[in-house]
């Protein structure tokens, strides 16, 4: 069975509502200019960006792909593309700005899950899952190697409604964050993607209200938490510790959106020892075609 998405709000009296918690009445969020260069004056020459787009073939209809042309990335990752590669639209496989495309969607499960990478430079190899049978059945990871870094793009389980897969969740972290230790000791690491977790309170608009919600339980967060303390960092709270209101995913109920009630569930998490090529660790709140946004990043590699 496909285990259904929770409602994320404001919490249990918001599924219909998503209401406030009165915990932040003011919650604009102010982006500011792409940084770059790195602390030590390189010039960012990679960008790579990030997209959980609810749907491939919804997010075309809504002028995703003029979007992505428009921000112009290196390298663009999606998730929850919920399509089969001989299901992608034709607009995303004829964008001549990515001739190098990888696909992988669920075996044995029809319009779920699903992730996808768009290289302008051929990845010297590429991988899907992680090697852990139980895992790889459900179209969640694709990893790239480059010269100086690996690439994974990843589209975490989600715990569910009445977090009926917390369990299994738990399993995935530890297993995912093993798989990401084993490529870090042979070259550096460039994380992306919907990782179903809000790490701290700062994190989304609601948190009081959201403790037994999925993405936001204790066991998600320490999960996240244990893979950062294994010498990954996440880049947007690296750079803007105290930013707040900065949120990746909205709800459809409740005007989320406009209101800004939202999560940041989407991350950019890269090796510690990638840290002097770091120049910014953007959020797109202003692209609309999901319930997601995109987030990009660039780099001096």
């Amino acid at each position: 069975a496909v285990t259904k998405k929770p409602r994320r709000g404001g919490g249990k009296g918001a599924v219909g509502t998503a209401k406030d918690d009165g915990a932040d009445t003011d919650g604009a969020f102010e982006d500011t200019p792409d940084r770059l260069e790195t602390e030590d004056g390189k010039h960012s020459d990679l960008k790579i960006t990030s997209w959980n787009v609810d749907g491939l073939r919804a997010w075309v209809r809504k002028n995703g792909v003029q979007w992505v042309t428009s921000e112009s990335p290196d390298i663009m990752c999606l998730q929850e593309t919920k399509c089969s590669e001989k299901q992608v639209p034709a607009e995303v496989k004829e964008l001549p700005e990515f001739p190098h495309q990888y696909w992988s969607s669920p075996q044995d499960k029809e319009g779920y899950s699903g992730v996808g990478m768009l290289c302008k430079v051929k990845p010297l190899n590429v991988t899907f899952g992680i090697g852990v049978e139980q895992h790889d059945n459900e179209g969640r990871v694709i990893t790239a190697e480059f010269d100086k870094y690996f690439l994974v793009t990843a589209y975490v389980p989600n715990s569910g409604r009445g977090l009926v897969r917390l369990d299994y969740r738990q399993t995935w972290d530890k297993d995912f964050s093993s798989y990401l230790k084993g490529l870090d000791s042979k070259k550096p690491v460039i994380l992306c993607g919907d990782l179903n977790v809000a790490h701290q309170e700062i994190d989304l608009r609601n948190p009081k209200t959201n403790k037994k919600t999925a993405g936001f339980t204790a066991q998600e967060r320490d999960g996240f938490g244990q893979l950062l303390s294994q010498g990954f960092l996440d880049t947007y709270r690296h750079l803007r510790p105290d930013a707040r209101h900065a949120y990746t995913f909205w709800t459809y109920l409740g005007n989320c959106r406009a209101r800004n009630v939202g999560w940041r569930l989407d991350y950019f998490v890269m090796s510690q020892s990638l840290l002097p090529s770091l120049c910014d660790s953007k959020i797109r709140s202003g692209a609309l075609g999901s319930d997601h946004c995109p987030i990009t990043l660039l780099m001096a590699m």
